[in-house]
């Protein structure tokens, strides 16, 4: 596979494993702002995923990278671009009244 070599691994290979484990290490998180950054950096991996399954004419890696590809988007809708809802417990305010 041409492209730089770090101790022989390429480097998008280095990239999914190094993003790949950070996104599953955030999504770990119990802090939610933590927790949804791990789509981003699980995207972040996902070009090099698509260039390797090129490389390497594999059908198997470009399905992972489809796969994985979905699950981060869905994550990035779900903590990024869907409306929210308020959160919370509501409140009901009861008045005094006149007993007559």
């Amino acid at each position: 596979m041409p492209g730089a070599e770090i101790a022989g691994m390429a480097l998008d290979q280095w990239a999914i494993a190094v993003l790949g484990a950070v996104a599953v290490w955030l999504s770990q998180s119990a802090h939610e702002p933590v927790r949804r950054c791990a789509c981003l950096a699980g995207l972040m991996a996902q070009p090099f995923a698509f260039y390797t399954a090129w490389q390497l004419q594999h059908a198997g890696v470009l399905v992972l990278a489809l796969a994985f590809t979905l699950a981060w988007l869905r994550g990035l809708w779900v903590h990024w671009l869907a409306p929210r809802r308020q959160a919370g417990v509501g409140t009901i305010q009861m008045v005094p009244g006149r007993k007559g």
